[in-house]
């Protein structure tokens, strides 16, 4: 699977979602979410996280960053790969969830495993690790429990860096989900399917919530520069 630095932002280029989790499994790697936000605001640290794993093109501007490099890349949104997954492996593989308020994650669980049936939840917790106890005790039972697939919802770079760290012990395919759980179940409403597939998700979001105004003023700057071959 090729891969091209966006400023500085190491992205792979799958051609289809399949592609992108066979090649997370096989090599059992720590997926990240590239958007067009990610690439323009990089930093040092954020670039050394996301080119250590396996970045991904979450949006639909790191979707047009890879094309103008010639490299033919599927968008992948975060929020149904993690789906997408749990769909494909379920019956083959185990999973832990970490992320989320207790009432959310609860919720999760609950809905996957209504939603397919004899998935193999091995543990789960909230995302409030609030001491390195609790920290040391999660790790201990993700390398107890020898999960297959783990999912962390607690936002960048929290969710990548506790996911590095568990990394070094417990060999497994990770994706961070950000806020996917609330999306999950409803507590938190996505853009309408049409929306979405015409790449106007960051549109509906401005209309949704007009207070977005001074983030999405950024996009037009990472717009800018894509046209101009800065990146």
């Amino acid at each position: 699977m090729e891969s091209h630095l966006l400023n500085g932002v190491k992205t792979y280029a799958p051609s289809s979602r399949e592609e992108l989790m066979a090649y997370a499994i096989k090599n059992q790697q720590i997926l990240v979410a590239v958007n067009a936000e990610k690439i323009l605001h990089a930093t040092k640290q954020s670039r050394e996280i996301i080119n250590r794993n396996l970045g991904y093109p979450d949006g639909a501007g790191a979707v047009w960053a890879l094309k103008k490099k010639g490299l033919d890349a599927a968008k992948i949104p975060g929020c149904e790969l993690w789906l997408d997954i749990v769909s494909h492996y379920y019956k083959t593989k185990t999973f832990y969830l970490v992320g989320g308020k207790q009432e959310i994650i609860d919720q999760t669980v609950k809905q996957l495993e209504k939603e397919f049936k004899g998935i193999n939840i091995v543990n789960y917790r909230n995302g409030y690790i609030k001491s390195d106890q609790e920290k040391k005790d999660l790790i201990s039972d993700i390398v107890s429990k020898k999960p297959d697939v783990i999912f962390v919802a607690m936002g960048s770079p929290k969710q990548e860096l506790l996911m590095e760290e568990i990394q070094k012990q417990h060999s497994a395919v990770y994706q961070g989900l950000g806020g996917s759980f609330d999306v999950y179940t409803g507590n938190v409403k996505r853009a309408p399917h049409w929306w979405v597939k015409n790449n106007l998700e960051w549109t509906y979001r401005l209309l949704s919530q007009p207070s977005r105004i001074k983030r999405q003023i950024h996009l037009v700057r990472f717009f800018i520069n894509l046209h101009l071959n800065k990146y």
